[in-house]
């Protein structure tokens, strides 16, 4: 199935979209044009990494994260969850049991009154199956596809947006897509990436100087901190 334009997934505001690698579902029709945005990572960043997530039954919810989509929410922020499923190019599960596991996802954020406004994974995997089986695909994390996608979607404002996950492809896509901040979270796969990867490529985005990445322990830590710093900039003339 080919994958619909942006243009005719707007017309309906929960319009879905799943070709044979790629699966965008804009959740609401709220307008968010020169607005920044939430990234999420979903797998270690709102959910524990149960390795190949597929069964509603294995979700289990890393604490304190719906208050802060939902401070999110107040202000006016889009929130995109953007997550990699390997799994399924692999052949360990489809479609189906993906979107079960994401609705079970979503319905616990907004029963906590954190609402989540558009969701995109990407199946393609250079060790995947048939024709799961791409290297280094525009959607993949690193690269930014999943995150431009949105921008071309919502209208998004990705200079001043955020990204938030437990590995630091997360943090690479965002800068790839023009972000300027990012925070590597100390929950999933967080502390071995950081561990083993952060001390070089932290470094060279310091010495660049256009992408700032940080480090937190949780995923709610790290986004309150960066809805009071936008506000702080705000607030001074």
């Amino acid at each position: 199935m080919s994958k619909p334009s942006t243009a005719e997934r707007d017309k309906k505001s929960n319009k879905e979209s799943v070709d044979i690698g790629l699966y965008s579902k804009r959740v609401t029709d709220q307008d968010f044009a020169g607005q920044p945005c939430l990234f999420l990572d979903r797998d270690g960043v709102i959910v524990e990494d149960t390795h190949y997530l597929h069964r509603v039954q294995d979700i289990e919810f890393i604490p304190e994260l719906p208050k802060a989509i939902e401070r999110a929410n107040h202000a006016g922020i889009a929130v995109v969850i953007v997550t990699n499923q390997a799994g399924i190019g692999r052949g360990y599960y489809g479609w189906p049991e993906f979107e079960k596991v994401q609705g079970a996802i979503l319905k616990h954020l907004s029963d906590a009154h954190g609402n989540v406004d558009m969701v995109l994974a990407c199946a393609y995997h250079a060790d995947a199956l048939g024709s799961f089986g791409i290297a280094d695909h525009p959607w993949r994390k690193p690269k930014p596809g999943m995150l431009m996608e949105a921008a071309n979607t919502l209208g998004i404002d990705l200079a001043n947006s955020f990204i938030v996950g437990d590995s630091i492809s997360d943090l690479e896509a965002g800068s790839a897509a023009g972000l300027r901040r990012g925070t590597l979270v100390m929950t999933g796969h967080g502390k071995r990436e950081y561990s083993e990867k952060s001390e070089i490529v932290f470094e060279e985005w310091k010495s660049d100087g256009r992408f700032e990445a940080t480090v937190a322990e949780t995923a709610a830590k790290a986004i309150f901190d960066w809805i009071e710093s936008i506000n702080l900039r705000k607030d001074v003339p």
